[in-house]
């Protein structure tokens, strides 16, 4: 039986990135403003966001820029954990006034998200599909949907949809903070702008990647078990990453928050366990580079994903991974994730694997 999945397609992903954000940013901004003539969304109390596997990592990842450029608390839920027990669905009205549910599938026919918007709307929620798949089945499902199609795309772990899922969501928070009067259309241009200006250094950061994780690869692809660490943003990111290294190796690795790490996994075995630790200048810094340098004195591998020019915490980790290019943090998720189709690209290539070889049929 054919294997549809390559390494080659997951390298072709990651060097499309940059490309991608330059052609989708002006199309996407368009259909935010559009979606947003709806006058529900001013009066929005509360946001939800919601998904599975990358498009759950994306919601994570995603919830410091609504709350920030926005200013509407939100709460990240996977489908299932908002499907069952995000509100109290016995006991009606089981959504507050102005609820909003953002909603994400790059397929756009994830059954669960799809159920999960069914029910939301029948208790009144104001619903909004992102989706890079035109015609799906949650386009339909949704009062709104925003759709970021890619061209060219094979089968592969998610890479360049994930981007798309991240990129919609940051668009969607700029134009909401909008409407609402959170900033002026000039300052919402200048949001925009930053994003648009992320493709030179999304560029600039694989660039480096993709030879500092073939590198690394090399000495981490026979470890039994990865970690990768982050919070706030980076904890989505944190989880992405473990969720490309699983699909693409067949290597167990997990996602877990810098602290909660301190309290479990830092007790566990190996010793020299790979330990990424997202690190981007912001909230979480400091304790990042704590959480380091308790790592390192463990005996762990540490990987520092970081500023290129964060010369300390450099000198602190076994390697770095730089990102190139300054952000705010509301928008890091969008290059401090460039590495990891990457390093799991190369570590399945070192182990002689393909993504998803696990589920294959003999």
């Amino acid at each position: 039986m054919h294997h549809p999945y390559t390494l080659e397609e997951m390298l072709a992903q990651g060097n499309a990135l940059a490309a991608d954000l330059r052609t989708l940013i002006g199309p996407t901004a368009e259909q935010v403003e559009m979606l947003l003539d709806d006058a529900r969304w001013v009066t929005a109390s509360g946001i939800y966001l919601t998904g599975d596997g990358d498009s759950f990592h994306a919601s994570l990842a995603s919830e410091l820029a609504f709350e920030s450029l926005a200013d509407v608390p939100c709460e990240p839920l996977s489908a299932l954990r908002l499907l069952r027990y995000g509100a109290a669905w016995d006991r009606p009205p089981a959504l507050p006034r102005g609820t909003v549910v953002i909603a994400t599938s790059a397929s756009g026919r994830t059954e669960r998200v799809l159920q999960t918007l069914e029910r939301v709307r029948e208790h009144g929620a104001l619903t909004l599909a992102i989706t890079t798949t035109p015609g799906s089945a949650i386009t339909r499902a949704a009062d709104h949907a925003l759709v970021l199609p890619l061209t060219g795309v094979k089968p592969s772990p998610g890479i360049r949809t994930y981007q798309a899922s991240l990129l919609g969501m940051a668009l969607t928070g700029i134009g909401l903070g909008h409407r609402r009067d959170r900033h002026s259309a000039a300052e919402a241009e200048q949001l925009r702008s930053e994003l648009l200006a992320a493709a030179g250094s999304i560029e600039a950061t694989a660039a480096v990647a993709r030879e500092r994780c073939e590198q690394l690869a090399v000495r981490i692809a026979h470890a039994p078990v990865m970690i990768m660490l982050g919070s706030g943003p980076g904890y989505g990111t944190a989880q992405y990453a473990a969720a490309k290294v699983v699909e693409a190796t067949g290597v167990f690795a997990a996602g877990q928050d810098l602290e909660e790490w301190e309290h479990v996994e830092a007790l566990a075995r190996p010793r020299d366990m790979p330990t990424f630790v997202i690190a981007p200048p912001g909230r979480s810094h400091d304790r990042a580079h704590a959480v380091l340098d308790r790592a390192r004195s463990f005996g762990r591998t540490v990987i520092a994903v970081a500023d290129a020019a964060d010369d300390e915490l450099a000198k602190a980790a076994d390697e770095v991974l730089p990102v190139h290019g300054e952000v705010r943090e509301e928008f890091s998720p969008l290059l401090y994730h460039v590495f990891a189709g990457y390093l799991a690209c190369f570590v399945a290539g070192r182990l002689g694997r393909l993504p998803f070889e696990t589920n294959r049929q003999a």
